[in-house]
């Protein structure tokens, strides 16, 4: 198998292929997008003599599969995000738990697949399970802090499937159109949000953190409505009183779209499901790709490209690159 493998920088490699066993499966790549994680662990990595295979965003098609395999065939077209303790998918194979994969929306190639996975599991956990929002919340409000980003892009739209009023961040001209494309109700720019939030007579009764929760967490005390909640994806390295939600009975979670591999816990399961409610969502054309830019195939230059572009922090939407899978 061919891969880009991060060894202080990116090289070009071909390995074995691995075989599957137990519930693994093994799927020939055809695209993947990239997500700030990767630069993140990137990161991580450096320094270090380990090797890694970065990337945890995927559609491809399933070559073999494991002994235990039950809910997957070979040939059957798939798209995942994985498991970050493992080698990810900038690669032309990979490795994967089936209980993290779920089937590619039929209506979608595999580029526009390949943008879902991640930020669909960190959306979706945001508000089903963390925010625990429900058919019984139809009405109320969240506002998106950050929604023209990959896991912005999807939120906005599984919000209004959950029949919320959204109300987006956004700072260019360009991020605040893609924010209404995606289904936004109102679009604000993040600067002065209070203020905006009084002269638009505005409330939220949720509020997702996608973007600086340290720089936001005051304004997002002070714009919460009584007994709302407080979903963050974005770690803090300042310490924050949380005594500020205190009157208001409001609450502050967190949402790692990899606990539930990272713990193996015993809904694992559920990432499985709640992908192919997605793709049953994309087919019926209730939600769709958040796909924006197509980057060249899979290689070492348009791994750096691509990190660069999200480096800049004004990706909007996803980054997605074919792969010539070998």
């Amino acid at each position: 198998m061919h891969a880009i493998v991060f060894a202080q920088q990116f090289i070009a490699v071909e390995q074995t292929t691995p075989v599957p066993q137990g519930h693994d499966i093994l799927v020939k790549i055809q695209a993947i997008a990239v997500n700030p994680v990767d630069y993140k662990v990137r990161q991580s990595l450096k320094g270090l003599s380990k090797r890694k295979i970065l990337g945890w965003d995927a559609a491809g098609v399933v070559e073999a599969v494991g002994e235990k395999v039950s809910h997957f065939h070979v040939g059957d077209e798939v798209y995942y995000a994985g498991d970050i303790q493992r080698d990810g998918c900038y690669a032309s194979h990979a490795l994967v738990d089936e209980a993290l994969v779920g089937h590619k929306p039929q209506s979608l190639d595999f580029l526009q697949a390949a943008a879902l996975p991640l930020t669909s599991i960190t959306a979706w956990e945001a508000l089903f399970d963390r925010l625990k929002i429900s058919e019984r919340d139809a009405g109320k409000s969240i506002l998106i802090i950050g929604g023209a980003g990959g896991v912005g892009s999807i939120a906005i739209q599984l919000a209004q499937y959950a029949h919320c009023k959204v109300i987006a961040t956004a700072s260019r001209p360009e991020s605040q159109q893609w924010c209404y494309a995606m289904g936004a109700d109102v679009v604000l720019n993040h600067t002065k949000l209070i203020e905006q939030f009084q002269q638009q007579s505005l409330s939220a009764d949720y509020i997702l953190c996608l973007n600086n929760t340290d720089g936001y967490f005051a304004t997002m005390a002070e714009l919460i409505a009584p007994q709302g909640m407080i979903c963050s994806v974005v770690g803090t390295t300042k310490e924050h009183n949380l005594d500020k939600l205190k009157a208001k009975s409001a609450g502050f979670v967190w949402e790692f779209m990899f606990t539930r591999s990272m713990f193996n816990t015993a809904d694992k399961i559920k990432q499985q499901q709640l992908l192919n409610q997605v793709a049953d969502l994309i087919d019926k054309g209730q939600i769709k790709t958040t796909l924006n830019r197509v980057f060249p195939a899979l290689s070492v230059s348009s791994i750096e490209q691509a990190h660069e572009q999200l480096l800049t922090g004004q990706t909007i939407g996803k980054i997605v690159l074919p792969v010539n899978a070998r």
